[in-house]
């Protein structure tokens, strides 16, 4: 059974715009009345999953909200902000437009932004091809936000998690075959890292997500700070799937370029070690920031390695 706009958004969302959160107003109005903290700054961003290119015509839409939510909260990760509301803009068609399609979308959505704590505050409803944008709003104390521009030469670069493992995920559904539960798990329903963001306010001297491959995103923070790297490829975490069930060529390109990760990439100066290392978050350290602009791929036995490409390419 089909609904109308009203009807869904009445049923399935309302629910997600808890009182106070610093919500003067929300769903139901014009526009969203919001109320950040004092001596904070906004931080905004927008993603948007299209169906076909961003997950299966047929996935589950408990994956799809989870997934939605969850990769625009790594951007605020990646910003060292706390997160606190999220619009959402859906476009649905009518086989999408049925009781049991959004329930499964509302339950997914909701289970991210329940645990994050992060409100619901108004968006758009409308039909057409499938494909959901979201726009999440944090704040940050001023001053306190970790940039991708501010590496400096003789900097560590650390990486939050395993890489691949996603990349890996989608290759095998890809070509028909059942991906292990822990690597599909990293596709259909990543982790945003935000309390080590959070934690990383003041130590972190550049930071990014992972989403488009670690050597292409990792190669916008330099870019941003006119600088150039060594990555120490060995030393980079990966799923013990990726040794044993992938040639070396499908295992470097899903590590280093593969993309769905949101783990975070973040750069540290050797001052700040020692208060990284009290965090008590484990990150890996896989390289160093050098002053000629060039990124280096490197392996233990000092011999260079050449990736096939950067990363995910969006056009």
């Amino acid at each position: 059974m089909s609904l109308t706009e009203f009807e869904a958004i009445e049923k399935y969302f309302a629910d997600l715009t808890p009182a106070g959160r610093g919500v003067m107003l929300g769903i139901g109005d014009d526009a969203a009345l919001l109320e950040p903290g004092p001596d904070s700054c906004l931080v905004v961003s927008t993603d948007t999953l299209v169906s076909g290119v961003h997950f299966f015509p047929d996935a589950d839409p408990a994956d799809i909200g989870y997934k939605a939510l969850a990769v625009n909260l790594s951007d605020m990760a990646a910003m060292a902000a706390l997160p606190r509301w999220f619009t959402l803009a859906l476009t649905l068609s009518e086989t999408e437009m049925t009781h049991k399609w959004l329930e499964g979308f509302a339950r997914g959505l909701g289970q991210v932004a329940g645990e994050y704590g992060v409100a619901l505050v108004g968006g758009d409803l409308c039909k057409g091809p499938l494909a959901v944008t979201i726009q999440v709003l944090g704040e940050c104390p001023k001053g306190r936000e970790i940039r991708r521009s501010g590496a400096a030469a003789g900097d560590h670069i650390y990486v939050s998690g395993e890489l691949g493992s996603a990349a890996f995920a989608l290759e095998m559904l890809k070509s028909g075959r059942t991906p292990h539960p822990d690597c599909l798990a990293r596709l259909l329903r990543p982790v945003p890292r935000i309390e080590l963001g959070l934690s990383l306010r003041g130590i972190a001297s550049a930071m990014i997500d992972i989403s488009d491959g670690l050597l292409g995103d990792l190669g916008h923070l330099l870019d941003a700070g006119n600088v150039g790297a060594r990555v120490d490829i060995d030393a980079i975490p990966f799923h013990e799937r990726l040794g044993t069930e992938c040639d070396p060529a499908q295992k470097w390109r899903c590590i280093l370029s593969g993309g769905d990760d949101y783990e975070l990439c973040f750069t540290v100066p050797p001052a700040k070690l020692q208060e990284l290392e009290r965090i008590g978050t484990p990150v890996y350290r896989i390289g160093e920031i050098l002053a000629e602009k060039e990124l280096r791929c490197i392996r233990n036995d000092g011999t260079k390695y050449v990736p096939g490409q950067a990363g995910y390419v969006h056009f």
